[in-house]
């Protein structure tokens, strides 16, 4: 007998949502779904309508069109609004906004007054062990470091053992340095605790490292979904290529079904671009397709430099005046005005119709 793979739930459904305010629209016709204990992420500039689009999953916005499930079980649509307490959702917000005169035991298990004390109390243990904290029960929000009240934050809302945890640029208001380590670390108590999360953000960094399936939203559109490596690798519209990381459109011509021909050379890809022979193009180069190579006979005049670091990004102009950016190592010093070579390591190639 073959052995059944396990169905995979789904623990969000959005079918052609559309929200508005006073009859204007806001969000148009999304489609989105997230699987049970995954981690999804609205990605997108502000004023997107990530936020909103949130908030109606949360069921404080009515829908103008289309249904949410969570579950299997259909929470809204134009004429059924569950009540917000009623759909088992949890919820982390930019300002954690913990009860600063309740102890981080009481904030914890503030969703658990009808559940008995010994299981309170064992849910609130296993809770502080899971975020790191155990033996600070009895301490306060305000002696805590911005990092450890983001995971105290993070275990209440995750205490009554929700069906879907929503986050809402929760790390926004921490350092740099703090949210490289406390992203992942979210990520795996909510893995851990097999809690199925959304996301939302506008630093793709954040998304990355926390999500599973990523939906770049734009002017109250999704623009793409995927995962964070297609949505970087392979964009579906010029708004994703240009605002998930760096990288400029050079013009080029279709020589064949693997190859164009732009102020960088001729350059094969390793797979067929869907586009016509002579047919004019935009070509994506991104930083890491461009390498310094001081032995290589193709030039180019460094216009701009910041060092980072462990590497330099260049601004790179080439001969006919068309500029791209270029990463070296640390080592790599080069001036403002001098002349580098380059050689290009580009065998992916993103295309799109020239504008």
């Amino acid at each position: 007998m073959t052995e059944q793979s396990p169905v995979v739930q789904n623990s969000l459904e959005l079918n052609d949502v559309a929200l508005g305010y006073q009859g204007m629209s806001v969000i148009e016709g999304v489609n989105f779904t997230l699987q049970e204990g995954k981690i999804g992420c609205l990605l997108g500039p502000s004023g997107c309508g990530k936020s909103t689009l949130l908030r109606a999953i949360a069921g404080f916005e009515p829908l103008m069109q289309g249904s949410i499930k969570l579950s299997g079980v259909q929470i809204a649509d134009t004429t059924v609004q569950l009540a917000p307490e009623k759909r088992q959702i949890g919820m982390v917000f930019q300002d954690i906004a913990l009860f600063p005169h309740l102890s981080i035991g009481d904030n914890i298990g503030f969703g658990l007054r009808h559940w008995s004390k010994a299981a309170r109390r064992e849910r609130i243990a296993h809770l502080l062990k899971v975020v790191g904290l155990e033996g600070y029960e009895g301490r306060y929000p305000q002696s805590l470091s911005g990092g450890q009240q983001q995971r105290i934050a993070l275990a209440r809302a995750i205490a009554p053992k929700p069906k879907l945890l929503l986050m809402d640029e929760p790390f926004s208001g921490l350092d740099a340095k703090l949210r490289e380590t406390l992203v992942p670390e979210i990520r795996q108590i909510l893995l851990q605790e097999q809690v199925s999360a959304l996301l939302v953000s506008h630093d793709q960094a954040e998304a990355f490292a926390m999500a599973d399936i990523v939906a770049v939203l734009a002017s109250g559109e999704v623009q793409q979904i995927g995962t964070p490596y297609a949505i970087y690798h392979e964009p579906a519209t010029r708004f994703v290529a240009s605002f998930i990381g760096q990288g400029d459109f050079l013009p080029a011509q279709v020589c064949s079904s693997h190859c164009v021909h732009s102020a960088l050379g001729e350059i094969k890809g390793i797979d067929e671009h869907g586009f016509a022979p002579d047919t004019k193009v935009d070509l994506l180069v991104r930083p890491e397709d461009i390498r310094y190579d001081e032995h290589s006979s193709f030039k180019g005049k460094v216009v701009s430099k910041w060092f980072r670091g462990a590497h330099f990004l260049y601004r790179v102009e080439l001969a006919d005046g068309k500029v791209v950016y270029c990463y070296t190592s640390s080592h790599q010093d080069l001036a403002i005005g001098q002349e580098m070579g380059i050689r290009v390591e580009l065998d992916h190639l993103v295309l799109f119709p020239r504008v």
